[in-house]
């Protein structure tokens, strides 16, 4: 039951309210799912609320939740923005706003096959010629591409706020690449799990039935003779604004994410570069821009697209949802023509009302928009015309006649709107709840007889008061939207993803994702050996400053010498500069702290990071809350200047802790399919050469015994055998025993026999790539490195020459190292060789924007 909410929570906000709000209904009283919504409020107390809202924060960021925001300092790494109070909507008025949008659907997809096809709405007079032939999103190339089915159009989306009669109003479209949806998803989630008992007394639509008729519409896409489709989501990238949905999409769905270089056209069919070869494409489903999709016919200089997708499409070997040139119903003039065009084809009114517009390529309209600027918000009619809207009352006279003089040398690029009082919603600011605008996105998806609606979608609210700012690229905040009513008994869909009869269990790992989980293991364990070793050298620094003399000198300036070479920071302790010798923590800082210095922990660490983000879509979440966690450790190295070494180890301890747990859940979680197999792969080589690196350095010369102990000591904690070795060999350190151990033992994890042992069964279950000889050269690689470690004599690898060296373990040791070094070659050119980084010398258009 509803129950009625006190007065103090409810009577505060409705005092704030200075304009029309979701919270009222038409006569002013207050609608009783929000009357519900704020009784649970007050039972909840607002210090609970905000202790709830702070441990949303903090779930979006552990979940590595984030929106890029292009031109911010911190675009990439800022963190989605979730208001814990929801905006409700009662499921008999959406029952209305449902028909309204499937109308519209309806509508843009009769709109896209008539431009596409015999333009009648032109010939006709019901639009002007310029809104097809002046239209950006007008793609001649796309003209004769018609794929099967009764829609077009597969996905659609519309962005609606209240009007001043109560109404949803549309206030713009999204056709062709509509973005959100994901978020949406994840925003269900997390309210679900943090504050569930703001449900109490009414019943939530589920989201899940229309990512339910998601996959059964691209199921019947795909090729009906393949009982395992395969299934492709389209992402720009990494850099993208949405990338964080495009992921959780793709991984939701049980599809394969690929960006365009993943992907190419042989033989009129798109195929998907993978480690085991090229795999057919059935179905795409983009989220790159329409004029970045195909090089050799729309953006020549795209590195986004795949060169050739407009001619597999014509051919009908690839289906792609939305097809590119569906951006051309994006263009704001449309708005103004809805009404006839729904009585052209359908011949009745619309449903939802638009917002007032009017096109200024009529000479009527045109002297309306100029002798009422003061009324009205301008705006470009191609959205991607990068033109921010202009509210004619905010003008200066003299700006107001540039703006006109604007118009008239190009009337058909402009359109203006009625600038109207949008409802406002409760949100919470600063720790209260108080009145903003906002706007709600809605999505659709074709079922192939008609469109189904989401029953819930986007809201996105202003975080200023009386401003109507609700884009997420310039600070506006999302909230979960609720369907509600109070009726529980009737029967809603769980969320069952269809899958075909016969299900492939293969998944296809695109070759950049191969790479990057190789080097998501590269260099995890780069930034695990170079803080190991350097933890070591620092300890010896603090034990020589306390209890030091001259005869342990030497062995610190081996070790110092030995972090420069593993970290590859040269010319670091490598140059004979006394001021370095006599204090070396402003060089070691500088190794951790300096993101710009190649091989600095800082720079190892935010490498790891961007490799782990390419392929976040093969992470749980138990791994983003780690993720989360180095990221923050990440931010402490940075300001490491500022710590002294105590305070620095500890900085230290925190990252490889991150890094050792990293891998530790990947071990313990990741499946042992190519992922897991490459990710390893590069923690190995990276673990073999660093081993080695610090052999070489330690024991290349010789030393006097004193000094060869505490190298023998440092090795034996590098390699995590000290104690083993004691356990053995009590308190006697050799060279024969230490060498004999970190070399030959099998059953020690970092001895470099068993690591050769492991990286050639790694490669031996990765998917061959010969068909004449038994093993590839990363194979034999790892074999002839094998047996010259397993065949290798301990006494002579110990003695020294008559020039003080000892050249046999220092060849040796050089052998292995080039043969693993090129092991990593030979898996580039076995997997990864055709990826290349994507890049544009032009900024793509910000067309995902949410």
């Amino acid at each position: 039951m509803l129950t009625e909410a006190p007065v103090n929570l409810l009577q505060s906000y409705k005092g704030a309210l200075d304009s029309y709000d979701e919270v009222l209904d038409v006569d002013g009283g207050v609608k009783p799912h929000w009357e519900a919504l704020f009784s649970t409020l007050e039972k909840l107390g607002m210090q609970e609320l905000k202790v709830r809202n702070q441990e949303i924060i903090s779930k979006l960021r552990e979940n590595g939740v984030t929106y890029n925001v292009y031109e911010s300092p911190d675009g990439l790494n800022r963190p989605w923005q979730l208001d814990p109070i929801p905006f409700l909507i009662e499921q008999k008025e959406w029952n209305h706003i449902a028909k309204g949008l499937q109308q519209r659907a309806l509508l843009m997809d009769l709109i896209l096959k008539d431009i596409y096809g015999p333009r009648n709405l032109v010939k006709d007079a019901i639009i002007p010629a310029e809104l097809v032939y002046s239209n950006i999103g007008f793609l001649r190339p796309c003209n004769d591409i018609h794929q099967p089915g009764k829609n077009q159009l597969i996905m659609y989306a519309a962005d609606m706020a209240r009007g001043p009669d109560g109404q949803m109003w549309v206030v713009d479209n999204r056709t062709q690449a509509p973005s959100g949806s994901g978020y949406t998803l994840e925003n269900r989630l997390v309210m679900s799990k943090l504050l569930p008992e703001l449900a109490d007394g009414m019943y939530v639509n589920k989201l899940s039935p229309f990512f339910n008729s998601l996959q059964h519409t691209v199921l019947n896409l795909s090729d009906k003779t393949k009982e395992a489709p395969n299934i492709v989501y389209l992402t720009p990238g990494p850099n993208n604004e949405a990338y964080f949905e495009h992921a959780y999409l793709a991984s939701y769905l049980g599809y394969t994410l690929a960006q365009g270089d993943d992907l190419l056209v042989r033989n009129g069919c798109v195929w998907l570069k993978s480690i085991d070869g090229l795999q057919k494409v059935d179905v795409i489903i983009r989220r790159v821009d329409d004029e970045w999709c195909d090089p050799l016919e729309l953006r020549e200089d795209s590195r986004l697209g795949v060169p050739g997708l407009l001619q597999a499409m014509r051919l009908g070997n690839v289906k792609v949802l939305n097809p590119p040139g569906t951006s051309v119903l994006e263009n704001h003039a449309f708005l103004a023509f809805m009404n006839n065009i729904c009585k052209y084809f359908l011949r009745e009114e619309l449903i939802m009302p638009s917002v007032a517009t009017w096109w200024c390529g009529h000479e009527k309209e045109r002297g309306f928009v100029l002798d009422n600027i003061d009324k009205l918000i301008i705006k470009k009619a191609n959205r991607k015309s990068r033109f921010r809207s202009i509210y004619g009352r905010l003008l200066s006279q003299n700006d107001k006649e540039q703006l006109k003089k604007q118009i008239k040398l190009a009337p058909q690029d402009y359109i203006a709107q009625e600038e109207v009082s949008l409802s406002t919603t409760p949100s919470l600011i600063d720790g209260n709840i108080v009145p903003r605008y906002a706007a709600l996105r809605a999505f659709l998806v074709t079922d192939g007889d008609g469109y189904r609606v989401m029953q819930g979608g986007l809201t996105r609210s202003s975080p200023v008061k009386d401003r109507f700012v609700i884009s997420n690229q310039h600070g506006g905040l999302s909230k979960d939207t609720w369907i509600v009513s109070d009726k529980t008994a009737q029967e809603h869909e769980k969320i069952v993803l269809t899958q075909p009869s016969s299900v492939n269990k293969h998944i296809s790992l695109p070759s950049r994702s191969a790479e990057n989980l190789f080097w998501v293991g590269r260099y995890c364990e780069r930034t695990m050996s170079v803080i190991k070793f350097m933890n070591i050298v620092i300890n010896v620094l603090n034990l020589d400053r306390n209890f030091g003399g001259s005869s342990k000198q030497e062995h610190i300036k081996i070790l110092l010498q030995g972090l420069t070479h593993l970290s590859a920071t040269y010319p670091g302790f490598i140059e004979e500069e006394e001021k370095k010798w006599g204090n070396p923590y402003p060089e070691i800082i500088d190794i951790v702290a300096n993101p710009l210095r190649l091989g600095s922990v800082a720079s190892n660490i935010t490498s790891f990071l961007h490799a782990v983000g390419a392929v976040r879509n093969q992470w749980d979440i138990e791994i983003w809350r780690i993720v989360d966690l180095i990221e923050h450790g990440l931010y402490e190295a940075k300001n490491a200047s500022h710590m002294n070494s105590s305070n620095i180890q500890k900085t230290l301890d925190t990252l490889y802790n991150g890094m050792v747990t990293f891998l530790g859940v990947i071990t313990e979680t990741m499946p042992r399919d190519k992922s897991f197999l490459l990710l390893d792969t590069g923690k190995l080589i990276e673990r073999i050469l660093s081993r080695i690196s610090v052999i070489q350095s330690c024991f290349g010369e010789k030393n006097e015994e004193n000094v060869e102990n505490e190298l023998i000591e440092a090795v034996l904690l590098n390699h995590h055998l000290l104690v083993n070795y004691r356990q053995i060999y009590k308190s006697q350190l050799t060279i024969e025993a230490m060498l004999d151990m970190v070399l030959l033992e099998k059953t020690l994890p970092y001895s470099l026999v068993y690591m050769l042992d492991e990286l050639s069964s790694n490669l031996a279950k990765l998917p061959s790539t010969t068909h004449n000889e038994r093993l590839n050269d990363a194979e034999k690689s790892v074999l002839e490195a094998s047996m010259l470690i397993k065949l290798a004599d301990i006494t002579s690898l110990s003695s020294w020459n008559g020039e003080g060296e000892r050249a046999a373990l220092f060849e040796t040791m050089s052998k292995v190292g080039a043969l693993i070094s090129s092991v990593s070659v030979s898996l580039t050119s076995l997997y990864f060789s055709h990826t290349v980084m994507q890049h544009s010398f032009l900024k793509p258009v910000e067309n995902d924007e949410i």
